[in-house]
């Protein structure tokens, strides 16, 4: 049943936000003030509703906010507001998920003509989509194919709109450490759905490529990702990167030389080598500055060290190189198969401005900072000094960051989905009561 609510006044507390400076060199940064809008309550024995490979779990379109989640018997839920807004329009829609499994996340887009379209609900298991039955309206359509090629054995559904609103979605069909990447392209004139590649990362029965997308200001499309060689995490190995001039129809690499579809581990560009057991964690968090020059986010353990660092792997405009952030102290190893408890969270990189002012924002969650929604701050990547300011007050519990990544691109504005949940090793269920879904809002002022 459609709904509104009313929400709690947004919440302002710049006078009690934690700021600490975390140097290489003295950095300074000047902080706005963030807020946050609490949405309604939601499900909170795993962290389905917050694990980081999100796209989106908020969106923006012309100026309307859209955002899901698994509620606490398992339904999908939608809303929608006004940008900024403090009251949510909410339906609860018939669709359910398997919410014990944190895989079994929920995606959202809005293309270029205004219908929501959604993919919940999959872990090696047939394709779940609709969209909405009208522009801007949260009641869906029936579950419906896309192409109906390669839907049967799903994992890690994502929307990427394209400047001319036209989407892509991507997803994994396979299993782990033995999948390959689709690619399916809709046309907002036709409303169909088309299959651009059926394999753009093979596997090769061997492996699977565990990436993340990001689309620039100028159309390129960006992927990076980490290779994996079997369901165990620590076989997660290496950073590769591929991208896409003409909507994905063909691939390059950053030095302009065509790929040989389908890319596999021994054609892919390597943008930085890291070996098995270097606690690797799959996915990576993909961005660019305005030229087009690729950043990529993740973290991992130098050989030399006992204790994981995050890091940076980004190209100059002539060639790769690392950044690692080594402010973290607390060791931690990763292995075994499922969704691991972890001290940290992977990390979601934003850019901004090209060459020697560019700017990065890398928001992540660490225990060590009390399991805060925290951002890195570099003013200036060519000088990369760098502060550490936490955005919220309280522990998010095993929370991973999910951002609207449409109003990051039209405005500079952070909105973070933020909900406290806990995550058990393997697909255990936590016992924790329902939680209230929030919107941290910042812009940072660099």
């Amino acid at each position: 049943m459609k709904h509104r609510i009313a929400i709690r006044i947004v919440q302002r507390y710049i006078a009690a936000l934690s700021v600490s400076l975390f140097v290489n060199s003295c950095a300074t940064t000047r902080l706005s003030e963030p807020t946050i809008t609490i949405v309604a309550d939601g499900w909170a024995n795993n962290s389905v509703n917050t694990v980081v490979f999100r796209k989106n779990s908020l969106v923006t379109h012309q100026g309307t906010q859209y955002t899901a989640w698994y509620d606490n018997d398992r339904s999908v839920v939608l809303a929608k507001r006004k940008s900024g807004a403090d009251t949510w329009e909410i339906q609860k829609t018939d669709f359910k998920g398997n919410a014990a499994d944190a895989h079994n996340t929920i995606s959202i887009m809005v293309d270029g003509k205004g219908y929501l379209h959604m993919s919940w609900d999959h872990h090696n298991n047939k394709l779940n989509y609709a969209r909405s039955v009208s522009p801007g309206s949260l009641q869906m359509t029936d579950k419906m194919p896309m192409t109906g090629q390669h839907e049967q054995v799903v994992s890690y559904p994502e929307f990427y709109r394209l400047q001319n609103g036209n989407m892509l979605f991507f997803y994994r069909d396979g299993g782990s450490g033995q999948g390959n990447m689709v690619i399916n392209s809709y046309d907002t004139s036709t409303q169909q759905w088309t299959q651009l590649h059926s394999n753009l990362i093979n596997g090769e029965g061997k492996r699977n490529a565990y990436w993340q997308a990001y689309i620039d200001e100028q159309g390129t499309i960006h992927v990076s990702w980490v290779w994996r060689e079997s369901p165990n995490v620590a076989s997660n190995h290496d950073l590769s990167y591929a991208r896409s001039t003409d909507g994905g129809k063909t691939w390059e690499k950053s030095t302009g030389e065509d790929y040989t579809l389908p890319i596999t581990e021994a054609t892919a560009e390597k943008a930085w080598t890291i070996p098995q057991n270097s606690e690797l964690i799959n996915q990576t968090s993909m961005g660019a500055d305005e030229k087009g020059n690729p950043v990529i986010a993740t973290y991992w353990r130098e050989a030399d060290s006992a204790v994981p660092q995050y890091h940076l792997v980004y190209h100059n405009g002539s060639k790769w190189q690392s950044l690692q952030m080594d402010f973290r102290k607390t060791p931690f190893s990763l292995s075994g198969v499922g969704t691991k408890r972890i001290p940290i969270a992977r990390p979601q990189v934003m850019v901004k401005n090209a060459g020697d002012k560019t700017s990065v924002l890398m928001i992540f969650r660490d225990e060590e900072r009390g399991n805060k929604a925290s951002a890195v701050v570099i003013d200036k990547l060519s000088d990369p000094q760098w502060s550490i300011v936490d955005l919220t007050q309280v522990s998010l519990g095993s929370w991973e960051p999910t951002y609207d990544t449409e109003l990051w691109k039209q405005k500079k504005i952070l909105n973070l989905f933020v909900q406290k949940v806990e995550q058990l090793d393997g697909e255990g269920r936590a016992n924790m009561p329902p939680q209230p879904i929030q919107v941290v809002e910042w812009k940072p002022d660099f």
